[in-house]
């Protein structure tokens, strides 16, 4: 069951009005899978995406994210105003998202920690094919203190990787390399090298009329670094993908995103030193015309149902958000 277009798009410009009471919904994605993960259920897939796109196409009206920031300090935003963004730089994003992006005419902003371009691999990911891959009835990590996993079904190694994950999340960044290259090699797994996009994609993507936003290098907690390895992590990252594309690079999204918790003030006047534009956090709501336009909020659409997705975009456009640092 869906809910009726008419119905939709009334509702969503009552509770998104154009002009000067705006609010901009702004979602997030990370990957686009061709089919089902057993270990990452949750994880989007290309058949969840097409119709989640097509009815954005429908329903709202969907901007690149720059000129919808523009729109929102003019108090010019059409009624039902939305973005679509992704974090991080998988090669799914270019190799099953963009065709996808591209049927429905969905502008789109990437976000690309770069230093994991050709090659290389998130620590969370690494863990995630360490428990993958594991042999046995049990995962051993006791050797680093992190205890031992049973991982006789799917279940038990989502349970498994959930935990390992939350353990060491927010490490320090060389603790937490250290510790996921000590998994790795625990779990004898072998380390896939297509997982994230190669210069050559990014480049597509930019080529293809998508923005490419900033990301850091490696995808640190900002606010558990001193500020200067923090400065050098966003400055890096900035300029790495200006000279990959040629342009200027002017949107950033904070790794994690969560204000105070995980980037704080002194991370947005960076932002603002660096000659970026605006910035995304992952606090969920709306942004309105008093919206901190290096603070935009955004929001995860999981629902698996096209009436739970809708209602879901309904539901966030009432949220407007103060969060903040």
């Amino acid at each position: 069951m869906m809910i009726v277009p008419q119905l939709l798009r009334l509702l969503g410009s009552t509770l998104s009005p154009s002009g000067k009471r705006g609010r901009l919904s702004i979602l997030i994605y990370h990957r686009v899978l061709a089919d089902t993960d057993p270990l990452l259920p949750d994880e989007m897939t290309a058949s969840t995406f097409d119709w989640q796109m097509r009815l954005l196409h429908h329903n709202f009206n969907v901007l690149p994210l720059s000129e919808a920031i523009e729109k929102l300090k003019t108090g010019t935003l059409p009624a039902r105003a939305a973005c679509v963004t992704f974090d991080d730089g998988y090669a799914d994003n270019a190799d099953i998202a963009l065709p996808i992006l591209q049927r429905w005419s969905i502008p789109t902003t990437f976000f690309v920690s770069t230093g994991f371009l050709n090659g290389g691999i998130m620590w969370n990911d690494k863990v995630t094919e360490s428990v993958r891959q594991a042999k046995g009835e049990t995962l051993d990590l006791s050797a680093i203190d992190l205890g031992k996993y049973a991982i006789n079904n799917w279940s038990e190694r989502r349970s498994a990787l959930h935990n390992i994950i939350a353990a060491i999340k927010y490490r320090p960044i060389e603790q937490r390399s250290t510790l996921t290259d000590t998994i790795t090699e625990l779990a004898a797994a072998t380390l896939p090298t297509n997982l994230m996009m190669s210069d050559a994609l990014v480049g597509s993507l930019h080529q293809a009329g998508m923005e490419i936003g900033a990301h850091t290098v490696n995808h640190p907690i900002l606010a558990e670094m001193d500020d200067d390895t923090a400065y050098q992590e966003i400055t890096n990252g900035k300029n790495t993908l200006e000279k990959l594309i040629d342009s200027p690079v002017t949107l950033f999204a904070y790794p994690n995103g969560k204000p105070q918790q995980d980037y704080r003030a002194q991370h947005v006047a960076m932002l603002e030193k660096l000659g970026f534009q605006a910035a995304v956090s992952t606090a969920m709501g709306v942004a309105t015309t008093t919206t901190d336009t290096y603070q935009l909020p955004r929001f995860t659409p999981w629902d698996k149902t096209p009436t739970k997705f809708q209602l879901r975009l309904l539901h966030n456009a009432r949220r407007t958000n103060s969060a903040s640092v």
